[in-house]
């Protein structure tokens, strides 16, 4: 697989980890700046540095095209490479509105290219064993969930990052940085839907650095209910001292519970009337949680491992082999409805249905 960046930040540099893991070749990077895709392309072993996105779009060698900019670009860069003919991997949130998200994956599915949002915490193997579990009947009836997604990196008002700012993140920050991480994973283990929401979030500072006037939410608390007639709560915060990425679900049916914490990714908590226990990562496990163990149980797999998976798994569906579960334009436009929702239950103080696409 032959493939282009465009942005050269952070999250590039996960990403370009995981295409090389996938064996792929990394072609090129274009940023802000000709300077910086310079500098981009020389820390991170990529082959050359195209002058513009649209140089790059125009190289017949570049099959795939990974979008890690700000927020607020990502319709503009995707949809360029979706119309080049390119596949694409796009950061979430997919974009800042419903309707911007829904143009992206109409025109993907329009188009017959391959475009996926990295939603990668379904590629820990014992998540895929949690949703096995789920599906096998021995968890019996969804009745409750509760999930939380809490770090501490913006907790001072001197910590600062374009995110803060709504005309480059976009006008929700934690949820739909990370609140949209914890309600696809929900989705996904459990099979249901979230039907309604009602939501509290909070903005601790009013200003940050380089943001006058901070708009954007730094937590968000959710009471839920889903299609099956489940009850929820998430509590998703940016300024919660000493956690630094702890996505944490706890989901209980008629049969047994199910806990996971993606900090301690290779267990999986399965509490029961009679007695619990702590499921190690190893032998024994579902199809789809042995595919994704690629190290023998006793050697961590973490958050790159996941991050390689869902490329390699990307790259695999765009050569033909279609791979379960993974999360397409399709996914990332249910986060950003999800996300409106949130954002509009928030301002209103009322109950806000989940209507529109994959409701």
């Amino acid at each position: 697989m032959r493939v282009g960046f465009i942005g050269g930040g952070f999250m590039a540099e996960v990403h370009s980890r995981a295409a090389r893991a996938a064996r792929a070749n990394l072609v090129g990077i274009v940023s802000s700046s000709p300077e910086r895709s310079e500098a981009a392309a020389g820390a991170l072993g990529i082959e050359r540095a195209y002058p513009s996105i649209e140089a790059m779009l125009s190289d017949d060698r570049i099959d795939v095209v990974h979008v890690v900019t700000p927020n607020t670009s990502h319709l503009e860069h995707a949809l360029a490479a979706i119309m080049a003919g390119k596949h694409v991997i796009c950061e979430k949130p997919l974009a800042t509105s419903v309707a911007d998200a829904r143009q992206l994956a109409a025109a993907a599915v329009s188009s017959g290219v391959t475009a996926t949002v990295p939603f990668v915490y379904r590629f820990h193997p014992m998540v895929r064993e949690a949703r096995a579990r789920v599906r096998t009947g021995e968890f019996g009836r969804l009745l409750s969930v509760q999930g939380t997604y809490l770090q501490d990196w913006l907790l001072a008002q001197t910590d600062g990052n374009w995110r803060v700012d709504a005309a480059s993140g976009g006008p929700s920050r934690a949820f739909a940085d990370i609140g949209s991480h914890l309600c696809d994973l929900l989705e996904f283990v459990t099979g249901d839907r979230i039907a309604r929401v009602q939501a509290l979030k909070r903005t601790v500072f009013e200003s940050r650095p380089d943001v006058a006037r901070v708009t954007t939410e730094d937590l968000v608390a959710v009471l839920f209910e889903t299609r099956a007639g489940a009850v929820g709560t998430l509590l998703v915060s940016q300024v919660a001292p000493g956690r630094k990425n702890r996505l944490q679900f706890e989901i209980a049916g008629s049969g047994e519970s199910i806990g996971f914490d993606q900090e301690n990714p290779d267990l999986l908590w399965i509490g029961r009337r009679q007695a619990s226990e702590i499921l190690a990562r190893g032998e024994n496990m579902s199809e789809d949680a042995a595919r994704l163990s690629v190290l023998p149980a006793g050697h961590p797999l973490g958050y790159q491992d996941a991050f390689s998976a869902f490329v390699a798994d990307s790259y695999a569906a765009i050569a033909g082999d279609s791979r379960d579960g993974l999360p397409t334009f399709a996914d990332g436009l249910r986060a950003v409805r999800l996300t409106d929702a949130v954002l509009e239950s928030a301002g209103t103080g009322a109950w806000v249905d989940i209507e529109g696409e994959l409701a």
